[in-house]
């Protein structure tokens, strides 16, 4: 008997792995955070699973559901919404399943900011302005940022940074990120990215608190900073520049070059 955690993607059912589609079919049991994953993904389980909403339960409850499935000797999918590697709180579960001794293994799924990314068609890399992404989130009253971690710190970066569960911290955004982005830095609010009700704003620094007030957004959305939102006279890159060459192109040109 195995737990699966598996990502569900960040809210369109056909951005599910293969793989993680695949393992709902076959398990007889499945467990979804009803909340943030579609209904139609835990549709494919199979007719007679046993398919509940973990969103009301409390972490006892979810692992007495996964001990019950291995007395019987049955897969469990566990289905979160996104990546379960980012803000999935897969780690409390798979340490008391260490405990228990029950096996599991994690599915990776489309994270938020790559679906949101996708949706914009943006890179959230480009040449000479910004080659990092920072994944990171804000503290709140339920739990703060680890010493180091603050914005203040990670601004000084002037990275792209994917700003998750800080929809209501907009003044402590804009206030700690100013100094290093300026007021008039692209902002986009995604919410509820690739969902059929999904809205992206964009906006800056400056305004996504009045953009955000006005759109009436309270949850569920990813705050995108940084200057690729905005930029779009950058430099091509180097990976398919004609001069360039690599081991699988004009790999020979440098040498021939040098001979003559």
């Amino acid at each position: 008997m195995t737990v699966y955690f598996i990502g569900a993607g960040p809210g369109a059912p056909d951005l599910i792995t293969v793989r993680g589609l695949k393992l709902i079919e076959r398990c007889p049991v499945c467990l979804y955070a009803g909340s943030l994953v579609p209904e139609e993904i835990v549709k494919a389980a199979p007719e007679d699973a046993l398919v509940k909403d973990t969103a009301p339960m409390h972490l006892d409850e979810i692992i007495e559901e996964m001990k019950t499935a291995h007395a019987r000797g049955q897969d469990v999918a566990r289905v979160h919404s996104g990546d379960p590697a980012i803000y999935g709180a897969v780690a409390e579960q798979m340490r008391r399943l260490d405990a228990l001794e029950i096996d599991y293994e994690v599915v990776p799924g489309v994270p938020a900011f790559a679906g949101a990314a996708a949706k914009l068609a943006t890179e959230l890399t480009l040449p000479e302005i910004a080659q990092t992404v920072i994944i990171t989130r804000t503290g709140m009253k339920a739990s703060s940022m680890p010493e180091g971690e603050q914005l203040e710190v990670l601004g000084q970066s002037r990275a792209t940074l994917a700003i998750h569960l800080s929809i209501r911290n907009l003044d402590y955004i804009k206030r700690a990120l100013e100094p290093y982005y300026g007021a008039d830095c692209p902002v986009v609010i995604a919410y509820r990215a690739t969902w059929p009700d999904e809205l992206y704003i964009r906006t800056t620094l400056e305004g996504m608190k009045e953009e955000v007030r006005k759109n009436k957004i309270t949850r569920t959305a990813l705050v995108l900073v940084g200057k690729v939102f905005g930029e779009n006279n950058f430099r091509d890159s180097d990976l398919y520049n004609s001069e360039y060459s690599h081991v699988l192109r004009n790999a020979g040109k440098k040498k021939k070059a040098k001979a003559v």
